[in-house]
């Protein structure tokens, strides 16, 4: 276990200090206040199992950083396990709670989680003191903070960012392992009501996760800033000189050999130019990234078949292209299965015709600066006519989030986290199978006929990310079951 310190230098006042935000940040300034006193010099502590990558670690810095401006010690804290079939235990148990994978969870499975746990309660207990607040994220930490609620007067809180919106062997399986724990904690945090547990269902409340407006991946980015990443990161050629420097670590793409190159190799990916259809996901199997190639592939079949009758249409659609991003997957620590789906990915695409191979660009992204990382998945949300999020499971899906502020259009799948998001005609669409190939295709080629249509989506959704999606609702509501809990637990 050790302690983070989050790398955020946006203060309450940068946020307030913006036109569009101000009305925001002062009702979350008065709010806050009447809570503060029931919270007293009590601490909050973050648990999670990792510091970067994905939506909770992105979360963590700004989050952190707004509770301690609005009067509340809060530390965040990162599991510390060497013990790589750990993670590939809670991979499991990930995949269970979202319906796939395994249906039991073995004696040996349990002793390992159970040994790792006690190892971390242990070394948390280092942390914190009677009378402080544990807030637990998801499957990995949850048996130490368990072990901690047991042995001291804290107050604890298990926040959950999966699920799924029904009952299999697969989810009674993960709920009956980690149900041994939840009985230990004094309240628990879903992204959406249809992931709570039957057992669960009398102390929960439903928190949205939610973007930093100001952070590296949302903020506006100039002209000149946005050339500047998409050179400095290797995803477009330089057509000229930029102020900043060269990346460290450039973005690499999948050659039509099996090997990898820059970005920007063997040509330009068109990124300021092309049609452009995105992914930005880990590389999960859940985040159906082969039946959305598989879909664009179909959509391309259009012009050899014929069937495209309208000329701009017909350019337009011969010019777009599909970007598939994702992290380095060596570098996520918590996710062992990154690099063999990349592997299936990669092979899907090496099978292509040459034809389609040209048109589709697979993305490894560095995530040795996350400040540099942040900027690449801003540049390449921005220079996106269409961004998808074909998750078949979806916890809740930040990066539809992240191209919903950025005015994109955006094609979700039904996945509970997306559907809270996306009202379908109105911020974006959804498909209805994430599987099918012709009706991804269908989807995509109706946003690309119309751009006027993109344009009203994308004008929607910021809209709906302002009212409902920024960090500012969820510091407010966090603090709300913070209060509650304490009030409840030492009134």
């Amino acid at each position: 276990m050790h302690l983070v310190q989050p790398r955020h230098h946006i203060s309450l006042q940068d946020y307030e200090n913006v036109a569009t935000l101000s009305v925001t940040v002062r009702d979350l300034r008065q709010e806050v206040s009447n809570l503060i006193p029931t919270l007293g010099n009590r601490r909050v502590w973050m648990v999670n199992s990792t510091a970067r990558g994905g939506g909770v670690a992105e979360m963590m810095p700004p989050l952190i950083t707004l509770m301690r401006d609005l009067g509340v010690e809060a530390n965040w804290l990162v599991m510390d396990v060497a013990d790589p079939a750990f993670f590939r235990l809670t991979k499991r148990i990930h995949n269970m709670i979202h319906g796939e994978g395994a249906t039991h969870v073995d004696d040996a499975d349990r002793q390992l989680y159970d040994q790792i746990s006690q190892h971390t309660a242990d070394a948390l207990e280092q942390y914190v003191s009677p009378g402080d607040v544990l807030v637990i994220h998801d499957p990995q930490p949850m048996g130490a903070g368990a072990i901690v609620r047991r042995r001291m007067d804290v107050a604890a809180i298990w926040r959950c960012h999966i699920g799924l919106d029904q009952e299999t062997p697969h989810t009674r399986a993960a709920w009956e392992f980690l149900g041994r724990y939840t009985d230990d904690y004094d309240h628990a945090i879903f992204s959406a009501p249809e992931y709570i547990p039957g057992p669960l269902t009398g102390k929960s409340t439903v928190i949205y996760p939610t973007i930093d407006p100001l952070s590296h991946k949302n903020r506006e980015l100039p002209i000149h800033k946005l050339v500047g990443v998409l050179v400095n990161g290797s995803l477009i050629q330089p057509f000229g000189p930029v102020p900043t420097e060269q990346f460290p670590e450039p973005a690499r793409r999948l050659q039509s050999d099996g090997t990898w190159a820059l970005a920007c190799q063997p040509e330009d990916i068109g990124l300021l130019f092309r049609p452009i259809i995105t992914q930005v996901s880990r590389w999960d199997r859940l985040k159906g990234f082969l039946p959305l190639m598989e879909g664009f592939v179909t959509l391309k079949q259009d012009l050899t078949n014929g069937t495209v009758l309208e000329s701009r249409y017909h350019k337009t659609l011969r010019l777009a292209r599909l970007v598939l991003a994702g992290p380095d997957p060596d570098s996520i620590q918590d996710d062992p299965e990154g690099q063999e789906v990349l592997k299936e990915i990669c092979q899907a695409y090496l099978n292509l015709p040459p034809a389609f191979q040209k048109d589709i660009a697979i993305i490894s992204l560095p995530m040795g600066s996350a400040k540099h990382n942040a900027l690449l998945v801003n540049a390449l949300q921005r220079c996106s006519d269409i961004v998808v999020q074909n998750s078949l499971r979806e916890g809740f899906g930040l990066t539809v989030t992240e191209a919903m502020w950025k005015r994109v259009a955006v094609m979700g799948s039904h996945a509970v986290g997306i559907r809270q998001q996306i009202r379908p005609g109105l911020d974006g669409c959804l498909v209805k199978d994430p599987e099918d190939p012709k009706e991804i295709a269908s989807i995509l080629g109706e946003l690309l006929r119309d751009h006027h249509k993109r344009e009203e989506l994308g004008n929607n959704a910021q809209r709906r990310v302002y009212n409902d999606f920024l960090i500012f609702t969820q510091v407010r509501r966090l603090f709300e079951v913070i209060t509650e809990v304490v009030e409840a637990r030492w009134s």
